[in-house]
């Protein structure tokens, strides 16, 4: 694949020294010829293993930054990877100081022109947007992905205020991934303290993060919503609508007082370049638009691209998996939008409010075929057909459409309804009804409805009194041809996106309105090059990857159990030999009329391996609750050529705060 005109140099381990004597391990490329005449630098900033995590999609990347004229450094955080000292959290305190001291360490190097610029997605796109709040002087510009705003509304722990139970899925997947030991060759003798270290230091992250159910300072610290105006370097933000993280980009757009830009195109939680669903996107030559513009100072037209670039998906039959996804890309002017006013009746979707008293009594297994909160590890994931989720949900369908209709921008729903029980939630759909009865969901939101009036002091739903609500739906761009029928469904169960509520409920609506965003194309072209990327990682493949995903109901307990296989496969690095082996795997059960039945377990297996040097971990997750509390328990086993030298148990009980 093309790369720009300058020779790469490349530093595998290039050593980092904090103000407190800690040693962290950055990767750099950098451009020949940089100590003559010095390069601005980017910075990636995660602590995903640069040694083995993330060399898939670096080698792709940094490389061809760095042939443009750019020194890209990719740092491994404090206590993973190959660098020094224990990780607590994810965005603490300690994790942004030590951001700021590695971006002012870059802009002081000799091949360093001073200006940096920092970029990541998922992690390091959070702690991106959190560095540039903080305002280093040498940090002059930011591209963001997959990212949030907002930690408590917007991110895996929580939404609408119902738990996540990604909240456990990436708890256990970080338990795994700070257990790892450093890598032998980089780090010498030291390996075994180091790893002897992180593990027994090593936090159970998913019952810290339970133990904040509202949204109070735990979750505001990082929130960058909190002070928008802090951030004070221009930001290209990029997200997928296969993403978990779909309403980042608007949200910025929106918020910012500095130059930001926004794309937002059909793939899941990958960089643009190598994302699926296709069409991917020349993301690497538009990034070196951003970062010319702001870090050389070349005027490249990035400030007269429309706003607000995203590819408009249309309706396409059911799949959890996409090749492809049919669309186009627009430029939406999601400041004058219009909008279409829909209300409720006794099951439809229509022109004008008419009365009904209607029940939402769901059984608990209710969301079967919702997929995974983030869609990552390119598995069967994606939302399936929503005909067995409908069926046991409340359903308002439209008449079918006379003309396609192309919803872009974040639905809003209003809905009256009451509680036989005091903490409740509500899971609300807006489908596409096909003419032959499949049915795709187009997006969704949750609701804790004690989290109706504030996250931060939730209140319990008066019994048998209607209340009326409002909560928005994720951004989305999608188009109904005509033909197809508008639906909005409605459950009080969604399992296994999000925990059950303590006991079974049943609410009663009795009206609603939505308020549809509609397509308002700015006229601007967009055309986006073909992807380009620099040479891929030189790997041998020891074991193929694999994904499974599968529903099974037992007909004599009568449970439902979701089981997960993520087989990440074995491979060999062909530079530096370094062999790698992950399998991951996760089980949610729950009887369909016992919400309190629900059980959340995990099982990862790692293996770090080199002649004469095999270290392999196990992790263990469980989560199980009753009506005042949560149980949670992990277990992490330490192997040496398949020898236990380490051992850990946990064990947490979290109350329950309306929740």
């Amino acid at each position: 694949m093309p790369l720009g005109p300058c020779r790469v140099v490349e530093t595998p381990d290039m050593p980092i020294i904090l103000p407190d004597g800690t040693r962290l391990s950055a990767r750099m490329w950098i451009p020949e010829g940089s100590g003559r005449k010095p390069v601005p630098a980017i910075l990636e900033y995660l602590p995903y293993r640069k040694r083995d995590g993330t060399c898939a999609r670096d080698m792709l990347t940094h490389p061809y930054f760095a042939s443009h004229g750019y020194a890209c450094i990719r740092v491994d955080l404090r206590g993973t990877g190959d660098s020094e000292g224990v990780m607590t959290d994810e965005y603490t305190p300690q994790e942004l100081a030590d951001g700021v001291e590695v971006i002012n360490w870059i802009s002081a190097q000799y091949w360093c022109s001073g200006q940096v610029g920092i970029m990541g997605i998922s992690w390091g796109g959070f702690n991106g947007l959190q560095l540039a709040a903080l305002q280093p002087e040498p940090l002059k510009a930011v591209i963001t992905l997959c990212s949030t705003a907002d930690r408590f509304a917007d991110d895996i722990h929580f939404k609408g205020g119902c738990l996540l139970n990604e909240n456990l899925g990436w708890g256990a997947t970080m338990l795994a991934y700070s257990s790892l030991a450093p890598d032998r060759a980089v780090v010498a003798a030291k390996w075994r303290d180091m790893w002897r270290e992180r593990l027994e230091v090593n936090p159970f992250l998913a019952a810290k993060w339970l133990r904040h159910q509202r949204r109070d300072a735990y979750w505001r610290h990082g929130s960058v919503c909190e002070d928008f105006s802090a951030i004070q370097a221009p930001v290209l933000a990029i997200g997928g609508w296969g993403d978990g993280y779909k309403n980042t980009v608007q949200n910025l757009l929106e918020n910012l007082s500095v130059p930001v830009k926004g794309i937002i195109g059909p793939w899941i939680h990958k960089y643009p370049h190598m994302a699926t669903p296709e069409p991917r996107i020349g993301f690497l030559q538009e990034a070196l638009r951003w970062w010319d513009r702001w870090l050389k100072g070349i005027e490249t037209g990035v400030e007269q691209d429309p706003d607000l670039r995203l590819y408009l998906m249309q309706s396409e039959p059911p799949q959890q998996s996409y090749t492809t996804r049919k669309g186009r890309w627009v430029a939406q002017d999601f400041r004058n939008a219009p909008r279409l006013a829909l209300h409720l009746g006794a099951g439809v979707l229509g022109d004008r409010p008419e009365p009904f008293s209607l029940p939402i009594d769901s059984p608990a297994d209710t969301g079967r075929d919702s997929g995974e909160y983030c869609a990552i590890w390119q598995g069967p994931d994606l939302p399936g057909d929503q005909r067995r989720d409908d069926a046991q949900s409340l359903c308002f369908d439209g008449a079918p459409l006379p003309q396609p209709l192309a919803i872009v921008g974040a639905p809003e729903i209003t809905l009256t309804l009451s509680s036989n029980a005091p903490v409740a939630q509500i899971a609300v759909r807006l489908n596409d009804v096909h003419p032959d009865g499949q049915v795709s969901r187009i997006t969704y939101g949750v609701l804790n409805l004690t989290h109706r009036q504030s996250a931060a002091q939730p209140e319990p739903m008066p019994l048998q009194t209607p209340v009326t609500l409002r909560l928005k739906l994720d951004q989305i761009a999608y188009e109904l041809p005509a033909g197809h029928r508008l639906r909005l469904s409605v459950s009080n169960a969604y399992w296994p996106l999000v925990w059950p509520a303590p006991t079974a409920s049943c609410l009663t609506l009795v009206g609603g309105q939505v308020a549809l965003p509609l397509l308002a194309e700015t006229g601007e072209p967009v055309v986006f090059l073909p992807p380009e990327a620099a040479p891929e990682w030189d790997v041998i493949t020891l074991r193929a990857a694999s994904n499974q995903r599968e529903t099974r109901h037992d007909p004599q307990t009568g449970l439902t159990t979701l089981e997960i296989i993520d087989d990440f496969g074995a491979v060999e690095d062909g530079d530096h030999g370094l062999i790698t082996d992950t399998i991951a795997r996760e089980w949610w059960q729950i009887h369909p009329q016992d919400p309190l039945s629900a059980r959340g377990k995990t099982h990862w297996s790692t293996v770090l391996k080199r002649e004469n040097w095999c270290l392999r971990t196990e992790s263990f997750c469980h989560m199980h609750s009753d009506r005042e509390n949560f149980y949670l328990s992990a277990r992490v086993e330490a192997y040496e050529s398949d020898k236990l030298v380490f051992s850990k148990d946990y064990k947490e009980v979290i109350a329950r705060d309306c929740l």
